[in-house]
């Protein structure tokens, strides 16, 4: 394997590294055993927390900071990533309108907003920025994204006229939908949305019954936002033509799933496949010779739709080996009918509270990494 290239694409340790940390003490634990090897970092996330760390790593983005309204209209500095070129710009949602923006007493899906995601998107938009990646994972809300539409421009009002702030209790009050002063940079605009969850938009799987109550709702309210998601669709199909109430992902984070699709033309797409894209992973893994990726815990749950699972398939389709690496590795059995070669990277007994301190998992990845090459380059030897 001498001078041969290996992508090294891994998701973080979470509570140990970020995915950044791993991919760099893998590289370290390969070019100890093969220095001229050519070794390309490309540190991953599945479109939900540290997606924006791991794109502004392995995409060279920039982070960039802008202020923006928290799911309670309070102000709040949130941070998103830029690509070299000034064009695309990846987001989490959560950034501005998370759940861990809010105590545990100021959750209320009847008045959160969505309206800073919005406000980054603007911000976005300003600084030239016309395709957007986006994770929506963690929100507060169940305002069917109308917080986040009223910040680009998009206007809600009741049956007399007044315009609505856009919040979950005003989801069956909606009326009229004016679009007419959207931000004309929207047209230029072209979204890809992380979404790993198919929940229409109402109904007993929907974001209501499914997502509202770990935002606050209690069974009354679950109710009412069931009722105005089904009012909301109905003005949507009126107004758009878009058809939203059956569309698999339109309930994810309250309904914005369905205010990316109807209003901006959003594609939805499951997050490791919308961060492959975004990073380019198909052609970075062309011609390599190897792949490494893991994740804190391979178990079966990694088989779906996570980081391995996408990195495992993707390269299967380039015809490129794949070796996981994993703080702890379970369902061994599940793991190899699956194709995966999964190794732990605690080679003994050792506390967990040990194995997940920073400088002790960086020494056993780079350590594990090693091995793997010494082992690849004794099988090249005999044969």
């Amino acid at each position: 394997m001498n001078g041969e290239r290996i992508i090294v694409a891994p998701d973080s340790f979470k509570g140990s590294l970020t995915a950044a940390q791993v991919a760099q003490a893998c590289r370290l634990g390969i070019l100890d055993e093969l220095p001229t090897a050519e070794v390309v970092c490309l540190p991953l996330a599945d479109g939900g927390e540290g997606t924006v760390d791991a794109l502004s790593e392995s995409a060279r983005m920039s982070k960039v900071k802008c202020k923006v309204c928290d799911p309670l209209m309070r102000p709040v500095e949130a941070v998103y990533a830029i690509s070299s070129d000034g064009k695309n710009a990846v987001m989490e949602m959560a950034a501005a309108s998370g759940l861990t923006l809010l105590s545990e007493s100021e959750r209320d899906p009847l008045q959160t907003s969505t309206y800073g995601t919005g406000e980054m998107i603007l911000d976005a938009l300003r600084r030239g920025c016309r395709r957007f990646f986006i994770g929506i994972g963690g929100s507060a809300t169940n305002d069917a994204g109308m917080g986040m539409l009223r910040a680009l421009g998009y206007r809600f009002a009741d049956a007399s006229g007044n315009e609505l702030d856009g919040v979950g209790a005003d989801l069956a009050r909606v009326a009229h939908i004016d679009v007419s002063a959207a931000d004309p940079r929207l047209d230029e605009a072209s979204f890809t949305i992380a979404c790993d969850v198919d929940n229409p938009l109402f109904g007993p799987n929907g974001a209501a019954f499914v997502f509202a109550p770990q935002k606050g709702a209690d069974e009354e309210t679950v109710m009412q936002l069931d009722r105005g998601l089904r009012d909301f669709a109905s003005v949507i199909m009126r107004d758009s033509g878009v058809d939203v109430s059956l569309m698999p992902g339109a309930g994810a984070a309250g309904g914005l799933g369905a205010a990316f699709c109807a209003f901006l033309g959003a594609d939805l797409r499951k997050g490791i496949e919308m961060v492959l894209e975004a990073v380019g992973f198909d052609r970075a893994i062309a011609g390599a010779s190897l792949i490494f990726t893991g994740e804190g815990s391979v178990d079966a749950q990694s088989l779906m739709g996570k980081v391995v699972s996408g990195v495992s398939s993707h390269a299967r389709e380039a015809g490129v080996p794949v070796v996981v690496l994993g703080g702890k590795v379970a369902d061994r059995v599940a793991l190899a009918k699956a194709g995966l070669t999964a190794l732990p990277v605690v080679s003994g007994p050792m506390p967990l509270p040990q194995a997940m301190r920073p400088e002790v998992a960086e020494a056993n990845v780079r350590d594990t990494a090693g091995a793997v090459m010494r082992l690849l380059h004794i099988g090249k030897e005999m044969t």
